[in-house]
């Protein structure tokens, strides 16, 4: 076999997705929700905080999925939480217990919880952004004492819209962590702060030379935010943002999730903003 047939052997294996059953499905908000998968056969490499799966409805087609699931699970399993936008999506996100889903990965890059230990962490969620960042906070609270203070800011369109809702009541009464939640407009029942995310965040008394930032969410309020932390002096190489385009292979074939010099499956999704920032700049990208 030449040596091109053998570098490219672990790509192709990597295309074949693997057989995984749904164990549970809980619905998180109107749009959204979390399946917990197991293997069936082949157990596939556990996922870091970050990182994210292929996930196929067969005969309906293939997405990429965030991992949300806690990091200190290590019975094989593998949890996403899933919005229904389209076709596929839809497919994943109604999948009842027993059905049989293709997992291909985990693929891109992770949070980076190890390197951000002895510091101060400040995660930032928009909507279901939340949901890739729920492993870096179950992850920082299953070792709390490796971090300085933990702060989560979480927003979203109503009080109905935020995922993991008893989880983010739990984390409200706890003194390990500092939370804020934002909705984008008040319903009945809701006493807590209108706005955007960024209005906690200016507010925000931080340490910025020992902070360490995650962000996760719709674009614009990636910037509007990461901004925010530079202007409190944080630095941009401390801020780690996730970014979603249009994954289709995973392994950085096909080229659709191009972002200026990156391929976002294979050097992302989560990217510093010293890198992301001036390409998050660029309408044309």
């Amino acid at each position: 076999m030449t040596d091109g047939a053998t570098s490219i052997e672990p790509l192709a294996s990597a295309m074949a997705p693997i057989p995984y059953r749904v164990r549970s499905r809980v619905v998180e908000s109107p749009d959204s929700a979390t399946l917990c998968l197991d293997p069936v056969g082949e157990v596939l490499r556990s996922p870091e905080p970050g990182e994210f799966m292929m996930l196929y409805a067969f005969g309906v087609g293939e997405a990429a999925i965030s991992i949300s699931g806690d990091p200190t699970v290590t019975d094989g399993s593998i949890t996403h939480t899933i919005r229904a936008v389209g076709a596929v999506s839809r497919a994943l996100h109604d999948a009842e217990p027993g059905t049989v889903l293709g997992v291909r990965g985990p693929f891109g890059t992770a949070w980076g919880l190890a390197e951000a230990a002895g510091r101060d962490l400040v995660m930032v969620a928009g909507g279901v952004g939340l949901c890739p960042l729920r492993p870096a906070i179950l992850g920082a609270l299953a070792q709390r004492s490796r971090y300085g203070k933990l702060t989560l800011i979480a927003g979203a369109r109503s009080r109905a819209d935020f995922v993991f809702a008893a989880q983010l009541e739990k984390w409200a009464k706890e003194p390990q962590i500092e939370l804020h939640l934002i909705v984008d407009a008040p319903t009945p029942g809701w006493s807590g702060e209108v706005g955007l995310v960024t209005a906690p965040l200016r507010r925000l008394a931080l340490n910025a030379d020992r902070t360490t930032a995650f962000l996760c969410g719709p674009e614009p309020m990636l910037r509007f935010g990461a901004d925010a932390l530079v202007a409190k002096g944080v630095a941009a190489h401390d801020i780690r943002v996730a970014l979603e385009r249009n994954m289709q292979c995973g392994v950085g074939w096909c080229g659709h999730c191009q972002l200026g010099p990156l391929l976002l499956c294979r050097d992302g999704p989560v990217v510093g903003y010293d890198v992301a920032g001036p390409l998050l700049q660029i309408k044309e990208l």
